[in-house]
């Protein structure tokens, strides 16, 4: 049995190894991430997980997991900004505001599948134009869904969260855990 991360995200590679658990391979499916029209933030990052981990291939024996992180505003999903000005009419958007971090896992062996969603609240602080253009000059938005990762410099400007800090930066640990051994993987081994 070998263990596959579906994912090129370095942040669920270190969350991972907090869990002792390094992958044998690392293989970022390649699918079409657009909503479909009128999805809610919800549904449609457990729809993500669930097409990433069936497109990863791999052998029968081997256990596959794959994640999905999505930004959501109400019923709007943020999504990773396609570049900095996307980036600050996001931050202005979530600016004084909460919003939620949802977080979704699933894990493949075989024919089986385990999965788990994890819904965060944050709340990001009042921000101004200067604290705005600071924070996109770090770069830290690049790549990241609604374009801030908690873990970084961003995290200044949220005084308050509610949930998984784990989930909320990429991979929730503790139902992480779970699922993988639920799947027959050793956790901390």
């Amino acid at each position: 049995m070998a263990f596959v991360l579906g994912s090129g995200s370095p942040r669920r590679l270190e969350l991972l190894a907090q869990l002792g658990v390094v992958p044998d391979a690392v293989r970022p499916p390649d699918i079409d991430e657009t909503p479909a029209r009128a999805e809610l933030p919800r549904p449609y990052c457990a729809r993500m997980a669930r097409e990433k981990v069936a497109a990863v291939v791999a052998d029968a024996d081997d256990v596959v997991l794959c994640a999905d992180t999505t930004v959501a505003l109400g019923r709007r999903i943020l999504g990773k900004p396609a570049d900095a000005d996307e980036a600050a009419a996001f931050l202005h958007l979530m600016s004084g505001r909460r919003h939620r971090v949802i977080t979704a896992v699933a894990v493949r062996r075989g024919p089986q599948m385990w999965e788990v969603d994890v819904v965060s609240t944050v709340r990001m602080k009042n921000l101004s134009a200067a604290e705005i253009t600071a924070y996109l000059a770090t770069g830290d938005w690049e790549g990241k869904a609604g374009g801030y990762g908690i873990q970084g410099p961003a995290g200044a400007l949220i005084p308050w969260i509610s949930g998984s800090f784990t989930g909320i930066v990429g991979l929730p640990l503790a139902e992480t855990a779970g699922l993988l051994q639920a799947a027959g993987m050793k956790v901390w081994a």
